[in-house]
């Protein structure tokens, strides 16, 4: 049987780090095992809906790299892959339910459900409608009575079976109860739906979150049901927040496009969150979309949750970026130094002096600001024990520095070279020099360069007026 897996995101706003997960195990396992990954829209709730998430979904797959074998756009003759457009397929499967005993017609109103409870307290079906005779129900239907199509679950008895994760996984009968399939207003329940789906598309493999893992017995049920094949099941742990709260999209936690909006790359993205749960034999960390297919297998799903830690992702990322071509980096670059001080400069220079200083993109501001905030200099700025360096040697030195950047050739060997020999000929150690000359025309501690660096980012006329007030201030 080929591997088929799939992705069933509901529409209801942004793409959270755990339904990106979920997207990215079910697309590893589908082509580590040579199958296909499938979208599917599930819309039915209808209330909870959001506009434009759905282009979200998309925009999320398509920047992590996880591409769709089937779905809205790409027709594989199992669709339609939205579910309201499903919704008679759901009527005419509830009703084949219905007879085969799976399912059956309740008629109670509101008010009767209200006050059900079981002998805890806990409100649950008492089967009533059950033990309708085929003559009340067929008159109840013809009468337009509303109504919702409930499962009958068994009163007794174990259901199990068998996780790749979590292995055998049994719940009492007793424990479940006939909840809804098919609304009163024609659509499916999320229960029903992709039990129906997931069997017409030939879902072989059903991947998703653990707080699933007491339902699926519920699920199983409709397969023997109906008669057909069970799907093998993969629960995955959750992804915590920290050790007592789970990663809340109700909260607003883990936004994939937070990220990306804070300078993060798609693909240290999807590296790190495939290391949220799983880790390859081999505890690499560091892994590309392909390597992750080639090396990705259940043996490695972990049952314990793990904690979402952006620390480990930024460092992640800044790898992806110190091994990024120069090229790249400076085209990924540019839209940040646009909306930064250094809007205007040298980007190329930038880019050279902050792909070994950055882990992600967001920090480019910060890391340049000192462009336009240059203001008076702190003497502790020119303390450097080792260098044996204070406000006083710079009083001393920078003078010294005017002449050769008035003169020399203004680029970074040009001037590193003149430094030197200017500092050879008057007995001046450079390394002091270029030191207290770099806090003289930065005014801050670090900058992503040297002195000569900084001078040449700035511009000869620049550098000689920030020199100049320094001077003056010392």
């Amino acid at each position: 049987m080929k591997v088929r897996t799939r992705f069933a995101p509901s529409p209801t706003g942004f793409m959270h780090i755990g339904n990106l997960r979920t997207a990215l195990y079910a697309y590893l396992y589908a082509k580590h095992n040579g199958g296909d990954f499938i979208l599917r829209i599930e819309d039915t709730d209808r209330e909870r809906f959001v506009e434009g998430a759905i282009d979200v979904i998309y925009s999320t797959l398509k920047k992590s790299g996880i591409e769709h074998d089937e779905g809205p756009d790409k027709d594989g003759g199992v669709g339609p892959y939205v579910q309201s457009e499903r919704k008679d397929l759901y009527k005419k499967y509830a009703e084949e339910l219905v007879a085969r005993g799976g399912a059956y017609y309740c008629f109670c109103d509101k008010e009767r459900l209200a006050g059900l409870t079981d002998d805890k307290g806990v409100r649950k079906y008492d089967k009533h409608c059950l033990h309708l005779s085929k003559e009340e129900v067929a008159a109840k239907l013809a009468a337009g009575v509303p109504y919702v199509i409930r499962q009958n679950i068994p009163e007794e008895g174990m259901t199990e079976y068998e996780d790749m994760v979590y292995g055998t996984i049994r719940v009492p009968c007793a424990d479940m109860e006939d909840e809804v399939l098919l609304k009163s207003d024609g659509m499916p329940t999320y229960n029903f739906a992709n039990v129906v789906d997931d069997h017409l598309m030939k879902i072989s493999h059903v991947i998703r979150g653990n707080e699933y893992l007491s339902s699926t017995p519920k699920y199983n049920l409709m397969y023997d049901a109906f008669g057909w094949e069970r799907p093998r099941y993969m629960h995955l742990p959750p992804i915590m927040k920290d050790a007592q709260r789970k990663l809340s999209k109700r909260y607003g936690d883990a936004n994939f496009e937070d990220f990306i909006a804070k300078g993060y790359l798609p693909e240290a993205i999807v590296n790190y969150i495939a290391l949220l749960g799983w880790a390859p034999k081999s505890n690499q960390e560091k892994m590309t979309l392909n390597e992750l297919i080639e090396l990705f297998d259940e043996s490695g799903v972990n049952k314990s949750p793990s904690v979402f830690d952006e620390v480990k992702m930024k460092w992640l990322n800044g790898l992806y970026i110190k091994e990024m071509p120069e090229e790249e980096f400076l085209r990924e670059a540019t839209p940040w130094f646009e909306k930064s001080a250094a809007k205007g400069y040298d980007y190329a220079l930038l880019a050279k002096l902050l792909q070994g200083r950055i882990e992600i993109f967001g920090e480019i501001p910060e890391k340049v600001s000192f462009i336009e905030e240059y203001g008076p200099v702190n003497p502790e700025l020119y303390f450097h024990k080792k260098l044996k360096t204070d406000a006083v040697v710079a009083k001393e030195l920078l003078p010294y520095a005017v002449d050769v950047l008035k003169n020399a050739p203004f680029d970074n060997a040009s001037l590193f070279d003149a430094f030197g020999a200017m500092c050879e000929e008057k007995g001046i150690k450079k390394g002091q020099l270029l030191f207290v000359l770099r806090a003289a025309i930065t005014a801050v501690a670090s900058t992503p360069g040297g002195a000569t660096e900084m001078a040449v980012l700035f511009g000869r006329e620049e550098t000689l007026r920030r020199l100049d007030e320094a001077i003056k201030q010392l």
